[in-house]
């Protein structure tokens, strides 16, 4: 009988930590490069890739538009007295063009990073943004340039 492979083994741990570091840089690399340069069978590194789906660890793929293609703003929000921030946050998290949401200190309660293709679109955003129960106030600005490794 077959064990399964399962996350709760340290060994198969760091395997896996390897294979998802990997499609953390490239999520298009293919299983029989990924299985080359970790020193395994290319069946192995698919088995184990449906298997960090199926239990969650991996939920989606995704792509990263580069900056050429976007308008990014951060807005900051002041959330209400009486108004619970997590709750605030929460609703953030469900709208459109909303990539981040941080909680802070200081004069904001919130910090979220906004993407979309146009500032028009960002400026709708901004308003749906505004319409969240507990909002009482927001200050945004406009990325112009992102230098480094921004994550």
């Amino acid at each position: 009988m077959r064990r399964k492979e399962g996350l709760a083994d340290a060994n198969l741990n760091t395997i896996d930590e390897k294979i998802i570091n990997i499609l953390k840089g490239d999520s298009r690399k293919p299983f029989v490069e990924i299985a080359n340069s970790i020193g395994m069978s290319e069946s192995a590194v698919r088995r184990r890739v449906k298997n960090l789906q199926d239990t969650g660890v991996i939920k989606k793929f995704t792509i990263e538009m580069g900056p050429s293609n976007k308008t990014s703003a951060i807005t900051l929000i002041s959330v209400s007295s009486v108004a619970d921030t997590s709750k605030v946050s929460e609703q953030l998290l469900k709208l459109n063009g909303v990539e981040t949401v941080y909680e802070i200190t200081g004069q904001y309660d919130i910090a979220t990073i906004i993407v979309a293709s146009t500032i028009l679109e960002i400026n709708s955003y901004i308003d749906e943004i505004r319409k969240i129960d507990g909002v009482s106030d927001t200050n945004t600005v406009i990325i112009l340039r992102t230098l480094g490794n921004a994550r």
